[in-house]
């Protein structure tokens, strides 16, 4: 482990982690506290670190990349949503590139540290260091501001509520987006790159619309459905 972290310059408790979120294969284990890794084992941690750090791609995405969870695309489908990709605007596939200090936004939000340790836990957001300042990406740094609000609306820890709120409509999104890849590999069959780009560009924005309008619409049933005393 001492080698790994040198030659890393990851901490002990950073690849632990890496192991245990599924990025990294778990040492060969040689004794309950003694095991040993591999030349292969300081390839991956450097890639999930490049990865992370210089592209800002959250654990959950550099999993699944690692993962071949994307094989459900043909080489063929592939190409051509290569094709689309360089079609769309660069809002809907690219990440914006700006960094937002974290000491200043935990100021400004008044959330506590250990909230953003929690949605760091959670795999939610990535806390990278840059010289010494620790940054997120301004994706993330949306999502702290969010839970900042979800905390000032009540939802405190004294009730307890953790980033577990969050991680339950992260699964209902990822639900949700196996049946799209779906429905986009079948684009990818049958149409040119052009038309996909089209469709997908002009139909996110009714996507997200019918989200917002379906929940409200089921929130709404709930109470409904509840009777009220005289």
């Amino acid at each position: 482990m001492r080698d790994v972290c040198e030659r890393t310059g990851l901490s002990r408790q950073a690849i632990h982690f890496y192991v245990e979120q599924g990025l990294v294969p778990a040492p060969h284990k040689t004794g309950a506290t003694m095991g040993y890794y591999s030349e292969a084992h300081v390839e991956r941690i450097l890639l999930v670190r490049k990865l992370a750090e210089e592209h800002f791609l959250p654990l959950k995405a550099i999993r699944a990349m690692l993962a071949g969870e994307h094989g459900d695309f043909t080489d063929a489908q592939r190409q051509l949503l290569r094709e689309v990709k360089a079609s769309l605007p660069a809002e809907t596939v690219t990440e914006p590139s700006e960094v937002v200090a974290v000491e200043p936004l935990l100021r400004r939000t008044r959330l506590a540290r250990r909230d953003l340790d929690e949605l760091a836990a959670a795999g939610l957001i990535a806390i990278r260091t840059r010289g010494r300042r620790r940054v997120v990406s301004a994706d993330d740094a949306w999502l702290i501001e969010l839970w900042a609000a979800v905390r000032a609306a009540g939802f405190t820890r004294e009730l307890g509520f953790g980033a577990e709120l969050l991680t339950m409509f992260e699964r209902g999104i990822d639900r949700i987006f196996d049946d799209e890849k779906r429905v986009l590999a079948r684009m990818a069959s049958a149409l040119p790159a052009a038309r996909v780009a089209e469709m997908v560009d002009r139909a996110l924005p009714l996507v997200h619309a019918f989200l917002v309008r379906a929940h409200q619409t089921r929130v709404r049933a709930l109470f409904q459905q509840i009777e009220v005393a005289p």
